[in-house]
């Protein structure tokens, strides 16, 4: 049936009902594992929402690459989407550091009038999160270089550079992941060990999240499914990894630096 106007009705699909349920299976496994030390429910949760997410994804990449429902119009409500799901992230991120800021400034009589609290040792902010924060800066240089060889049709820098970004964002996650077997301190000690494991921890989850992001955009780039005037897949991904870039910035300098 071919529709007389330009916006996407999309068809009936199982995936957000699917979303859904694997969420909560993956949540409640999360209980599961840390009050029973039971790993089946989550582990199963955790297939289901990757099962849910390649499908949904699939269908969307179809839909936009195949099919011809992404219109201009249609691109640009899914540009103001994305800006509202980046300006939520925003106020996510702004209730840590409201917790954070709200400890630190007026430190309680039982963290001794002091920040860091008496018996935390912080991490030194000049050894692995400064190198960390020279790897992400520098994804956000690679996945712009990225961007403009899209623009300028030159699709085989705009591979190299996209892979490089990849390759840092999973060198980010190996950093911390390190850090955070080798810190000091715990989620359990103190509002200090709950805001830096919460804010870092929430902040590591998007890197990972973006780096599967821009790992499909890098498929569907070397499956030559974007070209110099349809490409917002690929701007959504960038859009947010320097959404993921800033927040970086200021928890390094509050958290890491400042804080410490």
């Amino acid at each position: 049936m071919t529709h007389q106007h330009p916006f996407h009705l999309v068809e009936q699909s199982p995936w957000p009902l699917t979303a859904a349920f694997s969420a909560l299976a993956m949540t409640a496994g999360l209980i599961a594992w840390f009050h029973l030390n039971s790993l089946s429910l989550f582990l199963l949760g955790l297939f289901s929402v990757t099962i849910t997410s390649i499908s949904w994804w699939r269908d969307v990449v179809r839909e936009a690459t195949f099919q011809g429902h992404h219109t201009l119009i249609v691109i640009n409500g899914l540009r103001y989407g994305m800006i509202l799901f980046i300006t939520s992230e925003v106020c996510f991120f702004f209730a840590f550091f409201w917790a954070f800021f709200h400890s630190s400034l007026t430190p309680a009589i039982e963290l001794g009038v002091s920040w860091p609290p008496n018996g935390i040792a912080p991490i030194n902010p000049f050894l692995v999160p400064l190198l960390n924060t020279a790897v992400l800066l520098s994804s956000g240089v690679t996945v712009t270089w990225a961007h403009h060889s899209i623009i300028e049709n030159n699709r085989s820098e705009a591979i190299q550079a996209l892979q490089l970004t990849v390759i840092l964002g999973i060198y980010f996650t190996v950093l911390q992941a390190w850090e955070y077997v080798d810190s000091p301190f715990t989620i359990a000690d103190s509002i200090y060990g709950s805001t830096f494991f919460v804010a870092t921890g929430f902040h590591g989850l998007h890197v990972i999240i973006g780096t599967i992001f821009l790992t499909v955009c890098l498929t569907r780039l070397i499956n030559h499914h974007f070209s110099n005037s349809h490409h917002f897949g690929f701007e959504a991904a960038a859009w947010y990894w320097h959404f993921v870039d800033v927040v970086w910035l200021f928890l390094y300098v509050c958290i890491y630096w400042w804080g410490s």
